[in-house]
């Protein structure tokens, strides 16, 4: 779910905190990916795009087509991709996993229902809310990630507070995902749409920390108060504010321990037995590795390992897969060179001190040359 609210008041208050780019913007870069967050997409977005893949056995093979092919458009693209992977949920989520849970039980009913109707659309919908991301999805991305010589991090919890982690240590430039927490999290440059297909013609959203920050007239901790305000996946939030009122009201208390004191609660009423504290106390001290201890390696594909896993069983084209391991292995060199260039790039910038010294030099050239010809010959 991530952040209620907080795109559109973004965009309301602090627009200059969101850059559009295009996804070569991001030649060289190091980027760490909510890998969960993607599988979605790529089992949601294949879905649509009426080219969904099963194995022999009829399992969907969609998120491995997402997770190769768009993961080789990045490549091209000179960026750097760590898959970023969510450990076990915390505890405060629970509630938010059963809500889910039993919205997939309605879509369930509702997409019966639609079935027998013969309602076409219906059906299209409901089938995309029972869209889920299952362990043997994560196990077979993370195979098939390694395969290719894309790193894998493994995070303790949330994706999201790993890969903020991540960014904050110097360890990438920025996080990849649709779930705004990651700036909860405190992730300082926030990457949207960067892994949608090249169909989609969606330009990058990059958020910048600092500038949401300063148009929102906050410090990080009213700001993650802010966002638990507004609706986060740990708690539940004060019925009948909205993000306008949210923000008013923390601007004016800073704390949401005062918004409490403060406010009408008949009117405002809180959730019974609300924990925002706990909420409060995960975005500031996630369970997360510590960057230091964490190697981020890419390495050469394995173009046999990848026919033997993709093709077969999950009936891939061995020729496109091969050919796919070819422009991994062409784009990784490609990118190399492309910093090395970069970092050896000769200046156009003349050095001062130098240019000094040619124009001293070039006035005595001029002025030996000039009391030469005004000499009278004895």
């Amino acid at each position: 779910m991530g952040i209620q609210g907080l795109t559109k008041l973004i965009a309301d208050i602090a627009p200059q905190a969101v850059k559009e780019m295009e996804i070569k913007n991001y030649f060289g870069r190091k980027i760490a990916i909510d890998a969960s967050m993607s599988l979605y997409q790529f089992l949601i977005a294949v879905r649509s795009e009426g080219a969904q893949l099963t194995s022999v056995d009829g399992e969907t093979t969609s998120h491995l087509m997402g997770t190769f092919y768009r993961t080789i458009r990045l490549v091209e693209n000179g960026i750097k991709p760590v898959y970023v992977f969510d450990g076990k949920p915390p505890e405060l989520k629970s509630h938010q996993l059963n809500k889910r849970a039993e919205r997939r039980e309605e879509a369930e009913k509702e997409l019966q229902k639609a079935t027998e109707a013969g309602d076409q659309a219906s059906i299209e919908k409901f089938n995309r809310r029972l869209v889920k991301v299952t362990k043997q999805h994560g196990e077979e991305a993370r195979s098939l990630l390694r395969l290719m010589g894309i790193p894998v991090v493994e995070a303790p919890c949330e994706a999201e507070a790993q890969c903020a982690a991540l960014v904050k240590a110097g360890k990438v430039f920025a996080t990849a995902t649709e779930d705004m927490d990651a700036l909860t999290f405190g992730a300082n440059v926030l990457l949207r749409h960067l892994t949608f297909s090249e169909a989609r013609k969606m330009p990058v959203q990059e958020i910048h920390l600092d500038r949401v920050l300063d148009g929102l007239e906050l410090k990080h901790n009213e700001f993650i108060d802010l966002c638990i305000l507004l609706g986060c996946d740990y708690c539940g939030s004060i019925r009948g504010v909205g993000p306008k009122r949210a923000i008013e009201l923390i601007r004016q208390h800073r704390t949401l321990d005062e918004v409490l004191k403060n406010i009408d609660t008949s009117k405002y009423p809180p959730p019974e037995n609300w924990d925002f504290a706990d909420a409060r106390r995960l975005f500031l001290e996630p369970e997360i590795k510590d960057p230091k201890d964490i190697e981020i390696k890419w390495t050469d594909p394995d173009e046999e390992g990848l026919v033997k896993f993709l093709c077969g069983d999950k009936q891939f084209n061995e020729e496109r897969v091969r050919n796919g391991a070819k422009k991994l292995m062409k784009a990784r060199s490609t990118t190399t060179q492309g910093r090395l260039d970069g970092f050896f790039k000769v200046s156009t910038t003349p050095n001062p001190k130098r240019k000094a010294e040619e124009e001293k030099k070039n006035a005595a050239n001029k002025k030996a040359k000039t009391g030469g010809r005004g000499r009278k010959p004895k």
